[in-house]
């Protein structure tokens, strides 16, 4: 049986992966996720608000959000204890690189270009392996439309795509007016891959003290559905490596998303749920289901019921809609 895939031109020993999180902070973390299976390392996202410098801003905006992890809470130490600094960030790339044998892939956040531009170069030269990019602002002014907000992202694509060699994916959100438009201009742009999706973190009203509070639920299974569409309708569209971000819990979700188009998936909420071992369980499910269902490899999963090639491309599309309501019966 061969698990092996291509993700960003790095060729990986299967599709799974820790996708960003405070879990790949420690090194212990990272070899039991090596021991476990995992092909590569993505590293938490380092903010541009680090890196130039509004240190109190920044504590002050991971603070808020410490006590809300829901079961999880046990993995995330005090913001002293998880947040590496940028000359950390660096340092934790070579450490993980000298101690174990798994590709790096850091991640940037910011939403302006900045000096966060510069430390890409010094993310590259530190042995990163890949870079992600996660775009993580919505267009929440009447005055923003939704051209700017692209052209927001593939400016800073841009830039950093001329300032280093290694490959980059760019992590989206759903909320684009049109994805598979964004997926093929970062193509254009030389960019390798595009992460689906990101989880904007919703805020809730609390009645009692009437304020807007910071609200983290753990993703669920449910939260796949809205990737397997975008899977299944890139696939055919563009040429970038996929990989499924949100909704991976089983081994069974991992199925879905490579048969849907991806070619890696990261999970996150699982391991923080149930500790760096569950990957291996989720691997072990993979390959029982390529057994049994007669899979040689990966590559023959990936993209096996994308539009193009699933019985009924309709379930992608609008066509699908009628028949979806009627499967409810009162």
């Amino acid at each position: 049986m061969n698990l092996t895939t291509t993700y960003l031109g790095l060729k990986l020993k299967n599709p799974l992966m820790p996708g960003a999180s405070p879990l790949v902070d420690n090194l212990d973390n990272i070899k039991r996720l090596e021991d476990a299976g995992a092909s590569a390392i993505v590293l938490h996202s380092l903010f541009a608000e680090q890196i130039e410098g509004n240190r109190v801003a920044f504590d002050q905006h991971i603070d808020r959000w410490q006590d809300n992890f829901a079961e999880a809470t046990s993995f995330f130490p005090s913001t002293e204890g998880y947040t590496l600094g940028p000359d950390e960030y660096l340092g934790q790339v070579t450490k993980i690189k000298a101690a174990t044998q798994l590709p790096v892939i850091a991640s940037l956040n910011g939403t302006n270009f900045g000096s966060w531009i510069d430390y890409a170069k010094l993310i590259e030269k530190a042995g990163a392996d890949a870079l992600e990019l996660n775009t993580y602002f919505l267009g929440t002014s009447r005055r923003t439309d939704a051209i700017a907000l692209e052209h927001r992202v593939l400016d800073i694509v841009r830039a950093v795509r001329k300032a280093i060699g290694i490959p980059i994916s760019v992590k989206l959100s759903p909320f684009y007016t049109s994805v598979a438009h964004l997926a093929g201009r970062l193509e254009d742009e030389k960019v390798q891959g595009v992460v689906l999706f990101n989880r904007f973190f919703q805020p809730e009203i609390d009645t009692e003290a009437l304020d807007v509070a910071p609200k983290l639920d753990l993703s669920t299974s449910e939260d796949l559905r809205l990737r397997l569409r975008w899977l299944g309708l890139l696939r055919d569209q563009v040429s970038l490596s996929l990989a499924c971000s949100g909704g991976i819990h089983t081994s069974n979700d991992i199925v879905k998303a490579l048969l849907a188009g991806a070619d890696v998936v990261q999970v996150v909420a699982e391991l923080l749920s149930r500790g760096p071992a569950r990957l291996g369980e989720l691997l072990k499910g993979l390959q029982e289901w390529m057994v049994a269902h007669e899979y040689e490899s990966t590559e023959q999963m990936t993209g096996a019921l994308s539009l193009r090639s699933c019985p009924d491309p309709e379930a992608y599309e609008r066509g699908n809609y009628l028949r979806t309501l009627q499967l409810w019966k009162v």
